[in-house]
């Protein structure tokens, strides 16, 4: 469900990192008097709990944020290794942000956030992730694409339990015919019983919220279309807890399927094998825990 959120209050004159801070404080203050309504939308969502809000941030400091976004070229970005993730390039080391993208990851990990996530999701106590693992600064370039997933369910450092994802589009002038859409999916056992139900287009100031659970299967399928040289640019977050209900606590690596009008390589999947529980149940679980949480860590999961 897309919620087209009040403007924001614009900031006058250049942009700074205090004032991206203060921005984003005022516009907490706004979506707070927001949130039992969007508290309903989200929690009664199908195929699983999720809301989009456009006007995410104050137009301003959309643009400030979007005009330090790190070009293709920059030394920040790593190439994904799999064709899951075809086209797809991650930054997760937070050093390597430019000030304003730091500012704006550190609001949307402060208590403040956090209150508003928890009244929205009705999930209590979410704990952030400082390093980033899986997350940080996302962009996938023309013929890219990420096959239908459930993202990993534990934190390869900490061991807590992930629970939520944010996602932050950062694409001026995106049009639908260029794809891209974050799909949610309801994926049953028989093929004619998994369809996206739900297409959220990656537009300008948009932020994508949703529960991650055993269900929440999610991917955009389809390679992207975009013009050469334009690319899918994201912030993507994660929220974690210390637990959550015993039937939605069982613990995976990511785990990638393919559509029907999809036909995965042998490479890819022997890739999927490796990083599924088969591997576990024949690798000793010091080995496993040691690769599992370096492939997480660079990149495993992504939206």
């Amino acid at each position: 469900m897309i919620f087209e959120l009040p403007l924001a209050y614009e900031v006058t004159g250049n942009v700074s990192t205090q004032d991206i801070s203060v921005a984003i404080n005022n516009r907490m203050s706004q979506l707070l008097n927001e949130a039992p309504k969007l508290a309903s939308a989200y929690q009664k969502a199908q195929p699983f709990p999720h809301i989009a809000l456009d006007n995410f941030l104050p137009l301003d400091v959309m643009d400030a944020l979007n005009d330090c976004f790190p070009e293709a070229e920059s030394n920040v970005w790593t190439k994904l290794p799999t064709d899951d993730q075809r086209g797809k390039w991650a930054a997760n080391d937070e050093a390597c942000f430019p000030p304003q993208l730091r500012s704006l990851v550190h609001e949307l990990n402060s208590s403040t956030f956090l209150k508003f996530l928890e009244i929205v999701t009705g999930i209590d106590d979410l704990i952030v992730d400082a390093k980033l693992s899986g997350g940080g600064l996302h962009r996938i370039e023309q013929g890219g694409k990420l096959s239908v997933h459930l993202d990993f369910s534990h934190n390869p450092s900490t061991r807590l339990n992930r629970r939520l994802n944010l996602l932050l589009y950062f694409n001026k002038d995106w049009r639908e015919e260029y794809g891209g859409n974050l799909e949610l999916w309801r994926w049953g056992k028989a093929s004619d019983e998994r369809r996206a139900e739900v297409k959220i287009l990656p537009v300008y100031n948009r932020c994508a919220i949703f529960s991650t659970s055993p269900i929440s299967w999610h991917g955009h399928p389809d390679p992207l279309t975009c013009p050469p040289g334009m690319a899918r640019n994201s912030l993507a977050l994660y929220y974690f807890s210390n637990g959550r209900a015993s039937e939605e606590g069982v613990e995976h690596n990511t785990l990638f399927r393919s559509t029907s009008a999809e036909r995965p390589s042998l490479g890819t999947r022997f890739v999927r094998l490796a990083s599924s529980g088969v591997v576990k149940d024949i690798m000793p679980p010091v080995l496993h825990r040691a690769l599992r949480g370096a492939w997480n860590r660079k990149g495993g999961s992504e939206n």
